[in-house]
């Protein structure tokens, strides 16, 4: 058999998604004297396939032949299932360039080609660069002027904006000078702690000042905010509970580069327009959201969920025991484990969840239990159904819980969300010029021991304490970080007893 001449094979760069990690992709072409044909293969999905109609009607209408031999296009590896429309234009351009001596270099091709040949964004393709550029295989692209803008903020990447098909092919005859596209200067403010750029949002949405009185819950918001620390806030309709919580977003420390763009990277696997704002996302999925919705699905290929979307964030739930038991009790590896593994039949992935989770609950099923004003209406076996279930080893993961009463009327506002702010951000510059790569509530068991040191009278207490109200393990160590955030917010080096007494009051009882 006579074997096809090396020349007459060509190949260019792109990527493909697998689960929210990118994956190189060659995309390799031979043409043959044979009966005019056009196949792809590869394990690629129907989008793909399509872009036989659309990559042959783009070159006609761009005024380029389409070569009539026996065209293959291979998508490799072949054993990776590939989808989205991104390969349109290297295939595209294999096809135009055939008889040329194209050097595609280490250029990634990305793009989704209209009839006409003009270049379109496709979807997802900022989360596939970025994941490129954390795999440190990113250094120059190729694809469409929206998506090039968005590119363009990874750092040490050259992003090339090109519109249409033709300018692509006259990019890689070198018949027209191209420049990179310039990164976008990032508008939020900045600090500096430990020689680290942090970024965060001026403006509030809502304002902590609007929260009356509610002292004890509110620092408590301060502490988990300071330490990503879990939190429950527990009390009767109408006392504050979600307010606070939903104003958490706006105090959260701020993040670094490369978090902004990590968080852009997920509201591209969601579909959404990157937003590049400095602000944590608060996820707040409804009680009757599915156990997929919440912690990923699909039935081939694992699609992200809320505890994947709101890494680094806040997953807020309302309502808590309304959620179904198989959720909340789905939620203990996430919340102690810090990442989530998705097994489908095609695929094994990975999440990070370090996320603060953060709930609101009643304290029993018609909510007046502990109104000054309201009677209740349930009966002692409602009220323990309903607190029944939270299970005890969900709650253990459970760094503050606060039971809130109603506020009085004329009760004044206390302090904004900028002076909380100011104070989360003094004890998160603790943390980093301490050494700390995490916040003190997602702390390692190794790094608290080396971290969350106590003085000679917080460790009497806190032995005292583990053996009289029985604390297992992971208690006596949430114990020691939630006491380290608040010695942190009282700029004090070591942990005392005050400041284990109070991370002590805030525990289940």
């Amino acid at each position: 058999m006579e074997e096809v001449p090396q020349k007459l094979i060509k190949r260019i760069r792109s990527a493909a998604l697998d689960g929210s990690v990118a994956r190189e992709v060659a995309i390799e072409a031979s043409f043959t004297r044979a009966l005019p044909s056009f196949s792809i293969v590869g394990l690629a999905d129907e989008a793909i396939k399509e872009a036989r109609d659309r990559v042959k009607s783009a070159l006609i209408l761009s005024g380029y032949q389409f070569p009539p031999l026996k065209i293959t296009v291979n998508l490799s590896p072949s054993d990776l299932r590939k989808s989205g429309t991104q390969m349109d234009l290297p295939i595209a351009l294999l096809i135009a360039l055939e008889k040329e001596n194209a050097d595609f270099g280490d250029f990634f091709c990305f793009g989704e080609l209209g009839l006409d040949g003009t270049v379109r964004a496709s979807s997802a393709l900022f989360a596939i660069a970025f994941s490129l550029a954390t795999q440190g295989a990113l250094k120059r692209v190729i694809c469409d002027a929206e998506s090039a803008i968005q590119i363009a903020r990874i750092p040490q990447t050259e992003v090339f904006a090109i519109h249409t098909l033709g300018e692509a092919i006259a990019f890689f005859e070198k018949r027209t000078e191209f420049f990179p596209t310039q990164s976008v200067r990032f508008g939020a403010n900045n600090v500096t702690f430990a020689n680290q750029s942090y970024y965060y949002e001026e403006n509030f949405s809502v304002d902590f000042s609007e929260v009356r009185g509610q002292t004890i819950a509110k620092r408590a918001a301060l502490i988990a905010a300071s330490g990503f620390h879990n939190l429950i806030l527990s009390g009767s309709p109408g006392c504050g509970k979600s307010m606070i919580i939903k104003r958490m977003a706006g105090i959260m420390p701020p993040m670094t580069m490369r978090e902004v763009l990590l968080q852009a990277s997920l509201e591209s696997l969601e579909g959404k327009t990157p937003s590049f704002r400095a602000e944590r996302q608060l996820r707040h999925p409804h009680h009757t959201a599915t156990k997929a919705s919440i912690f990923g699905g699909g039935s081939r290929e694992s699609i992200m969920g809320e505890c994947a979307l709101a890494n680094r964030g806040v997953l807020f739930f309302d309502e808590l025991p309304h959620f179904p038991r198989a959720i909340l009790e789905a939620l203990r590896e996430p919340l102690e484990d810090h990442r989530l593994l998705i097994s489908r039949v095609n695929s094994k992935v990975v999440y990070e969840t370090r996320f603060l989770f953060a709930a609101a609950m009643n304290p029993c099923p018609c909510g007046n239990l502990l109104s000054k004003s309201k009677p209740c209406r349930c009966s002692q076996l409602e009220i323990s159904r309903y607190q029944s279930r939270l299970s005890d080893p969900f709650l253990d993961r459970i760094d503050l819980f606060v039971q809130m009463s109603q506020s009085d009327h004329g009760a004044k506002a206390g302090e904004s969300s900028i002076e909380m702010r100011s104070r989360v951000f003094e004890a998160f510059r603790a943390q980093r010029e301490r050494g700390q790569s995490e916040f003190n509530g997602k702390l390692s068991d190794a790094e608290t021991e080396r971290f969350c040191t106590l003085d000679r009278e917080a460790q009497s207490t806190l032995l005292d304490a583990a053996t009289h109200f029985a604390l297992s393990a992971r208690a006596v160590c949430k114990l020691r970080r939630v006491s380290r955030t608040i010695a942190d917010l009282a700029a004090s080096p070591d942990i005392n007893k005050a400041h284990l007494l109070e991370a002590f009051s805030f525990r289940k009882r």
